[in-house]
């Protein structure tokens, strides 16, 4: 029963904070708040709503070691598996991409959070220098998306994910409702469910966190990113990776260490957050040489992310 919780667990988790996104984004909307600040606000916070209630969650259940895997475990999935798989059935022409900038600021941000790992364990003060360059990355990031608007003079509504003028007030109360609900509920059945998993199977939380939580919390990137190799969009696939994976370290990290401390185990500092890391520098040939991601680096990513898994189950 403990894996029909878990999954249970998931699919509630991502439906619920789809149901937020929609819900708060047309409500804010509504409200007259500009679509530019909700895309940069809204939508980046409900979209890692999941991987913020389990962090939350596992601290508040005595298992900040799911916490921290999930976020370790989902950045090295984001590069490996979700640009992996979607590129065996679609090249994506990642040389017509500019992300240099927020590469730049998401290996800031993993260079930061590996360093706060190393003087773990990580608490509020640490959570405090996270979000602040969490509001410097999306400060920087509203002043450019304010001037590409400008230049492009571009609908912003648009623009904005789950944006829908139409909807009436009764269905956004109904999305913002679920969502609230949902997500809780979430991930308490799937933290609870992961727990027992672990005690069953006597391996430890964090790679509980590592796997089954982090691949399950990166199949909305990976569904986002298969449809963009489809529609041969990569700068939306590019673009989802390396903003998922800085959200990831400065905000869920950052915010998840007000609830309690969170301990660094032995065997992220040892392998995991290297992977993490490795997996990130993969993407300079993309974003800095110009390099497309054929079918053959997909199969590379793929088998590089079978391996890690493998590695760290046996």
């Amino acid at each position: 029963m403990d894996w029909v919780y878990a999954g249970l667990g998931l699919v509630i988790l991502l439906l619920a904070g789809d149901a937020l996104v929609k819900g708060a984004v047309n409500f804010s909307l509504r409200m007259g708040v500009p679509a530019l600040i909700v895309s940069l606000t809204i939508v980046a916070f409900g979209t890692s709503a999941p991987e913020l209630l389990i962090a939350i969650q596992a601290i508040g259940d005595g298992a900040p070691g799911l916490a921290l895997g999930n976020v370790v475990g989902s950045n090295t999935a984001n590069v490996l598996m979700v640009l992996g798989i979607p590129a065996l059935i679609a090249t994506f022409h990642t040389s017509q991409c500019d992300t240099r900038k927020n590469f730049m600021f998401m290996i800031f941000a993993s260079v930061l959070f590996t360093a706060m790992c190393f003087l773990g364990p990580i608490t509020w003060i640490h959570g405090l220098v996270l979000l602040a360059a969490l509001g410097f990355v999306l400060s920087d990031s509203f002043m450019d998306a304010r001037a590409h608007r400008k230049e492009s003079k571009a609908n912003e509504v648009d623009d904005v994910e789950g944006a829908d003028m139409d909807m009436p007030w009764w269905q956004i109360g109904v999305f913002m409702l679920l969502g609230l609900i949902g997500l809780p509920l979430g991930a308490n059945l799937l933290v609870d469910g992961a727990v027992n998993i672990a005690t069953e199977y006597g391996v430890s939380e964090t790679v509980i966190g590592l796997t089954l939580v982090a691949v399950g919390t990166s199949l909305p990137e990976l569904a986002t990113t298969a449809m963009a190799a489809v529609r041969n969009q990569a700068d939306v696939a590019l673009g989802n990776v390396i903003g998922s994976n800085m959200f990831n370290l400065l905000a869920i990290i950052g915010i998840a260490s007000f609830v309690g401390d969170i301990p660094v185990s032995d065997g992220i500092l040892g392998f995991d957050i290297w992977v993490m890391l490795g997996a990130s520098a993969l993407l300079i040939p993309f974003v800095f040489f110009k390099q497309n991601i054929t079918k053959g680096w997909g199969i590379l990513l793929s088998a590089l992310y079978a391996a890690y898994v493998i590695v760290i189950l046996v």
